[in-house]
């Protein structure tokens, strides 16, 4: 126990025994720089110089265009490219499954298996489950003037129906 004492005592004696450093001429022997050290002092100054130099280049690295020569590492060009290029990909494969649908059920009427009336593009697009959106809800003036008068034909045929039976 008596020894590791020992060798704390010496140990924190070294690191802070004061100790001088002189920069001579050697040819004058002039006294060009002089400083007091202790060994903590000059460990202390390497461990924080090492961790700033580290940091920098760190920060060099992860936050210039350096970082583009590093493996793994993307441009961001290539990498705004690729997304763009992805999204094109998509809007073209449903346009394909729109396509595809449309012309199936083209093919269906001219080979017969339907009637004409039974076709229209909406029923084309729920059947595939592809999703439309509708730009606009509210119908216009004219939409109503014809809904209107549809509705008015309606009532009079069956009117009539029931007239005749």
């Amino acid at each position: 126990m008596s020894e590791k004492k020992n060798k704390r005592k010496v140990l924190k004696r070294k690191l802070f025994t004061k100790n001088r450093l002189v920069i001579l001429n050697e040819d004058t022997f002039e006294e060009i720089f002089s400083l007091r050290l202790t060994l903590m002092n000059v460990f202390v100054v390497a461990t924080i110089a090492a961790i700033l130099i580290i940091t920098f280049t760190t920060y060099i690295i992860a936050f210039t265009p350096l970082r583009e020569y590093i493996p793994g590492y993307a441009s961001t060009k290539l990498r705004k490219e690729a997304t763009e290029l992805a999204l094109k990909s998509d809007s073209l494969a449903l346009a394909l499954k729109k396509n595809d649908a449309y012309l199936k059920s083209v093919v269906k009427v001219l080979n017969g298996d339907l009637e004409y009336e039974q076709i229209n593009k909406d029923s084309i697009m729920s059947s595939d489950n592809i999703s439309t959106t509708i730009e606009n809800d509210a119908p216009s003036k004219a939409e109503l003037q014809l809904r209107e008068q549809i509705l008015q034909e309606e009532k009079l045929l069956s009117k009539e129906k029931k007239g005749k039976k």
